[in-house]
């Protein structure tokens, strides 16, 4: 079996990601050890090169023992800013420049009067961040029925979207609001808040997914940037995502050699290098 490997230009870290693990690593360097408010990344293997040099993962508020934290790359709430500052921890942040755009955009809607609708996963730690912001006046929701539902009219809405998800999907759900919420006095604004470099990943992953047999998505298996990126490529090919190269099987090509690899933000270039290189002991 011949297998041709084509890969995505655009992968490697982010630039978000890339910054955030920079900070990480020059503080567990100078200070010996360093722990984060949760997982800087959603990805395992770097995750736990990062715990060979001294970084630990606290759970909660709760679970740290220093008093020094680095918060992730998704950002943190205010409230949990404020008790980290009355617990006197000197805060390290490592919140991404995109995401932090998308906090201020929800908190200048909120303070305008807008209740404020983060198109995003609820669950997910970037949304509940920059939703805090809001100052408990939004919600996060991908069902543009709960949008209307959620108010009174005549309505003042305010949308942003998480900043990895799929422009085109961000479309449909802004314009179903406005066909829905619509009505006399309504007044919407729609704020673009996805990041560039996702929409510039996106659009290479998805026209590399056009053109061969099947797409490697390489990634943590929560993460979020990679889920999108695996969705988006099934639409027009076979995807498979995995975290490393060991979850490789060999019968996903015995109908197709050319694949296609690309990968999340915070996917390591190791990992890629090593999944490109089980794929050739295949060939």
């Amino acid at each position: 079996m011949q297998i041709r490997i084509e890969r995505d230009p655009e992968t490697g870290f982010c630039f978000g990601v890339k910054r955030a693990i920079d900070i990480v690593t020059e503080k567990a360097r100078r200070l010996g050890t360093i722990e984060t408010l949760g997982a800087i990344v959603h990805n395992r293997p770097v995750l736990q090169e990062l715990s060979g040099i001294g970084v630990r993962i606290a759970e909660g508020l709760d679970d740290i023992r220093g008093n020094v934290i680095a918060t992730s790359a998704h950002g943190v709430s205010p409230e949990v800013e404020d008790k980290l500052k009355i617990r006197h921890i000197d805060v390290v942040s490592t919140v991404c420049p995109f995401v932090q755009r998308a906090q201020m955009a929800a908190k200048r809607l909120a303070n305008a009067g807008f209740y404020v609708v983060v198109y995003g996963d609820a669950n997910h730690p970037e949304v509940g961040g920059v939703l805090a912001w809001a100052e408990g006046r939004g919600i996060a929701t991908m069902d543009e029925d709960m949008v209307c539902r959620a108010m009174t009219s005549p309505y003042r809405i305010g949308i942003l979207s998480q900043t990895t998800q799929i422009p085109a999907y961000f479309t449909d759900f802004v314009k179903k609001v406005v066909e829905l919420c619509l009505t006399k006095d309504t007044e919407i604004r729609v704020i673009d808040t996805i990041c560039h470099e996702i929409r510039r990943r996106q659009a290479s992953a998805f026209e590399l997914a056009g053109r061969v047999d099947s797409m490697l998505v390489v990634g943590g298996h929560n993460s979020a940037n990679t889920s999108r990126l695996a969705r988006l490529c099934s639409r027009v090919t076979r995807a498979h995502l995995i975290e490393t190269a060991e979850e490789i099987d060999p019968y996903w090509f015995e109908n197709g050699h050319h694949v296609g690899i690309t990968a999340g933000t915070s996917t390591s270039e190791d990992t890629i290098r090593s999944v490109i290189a089980r794929l050739e002991t295949l060939s």
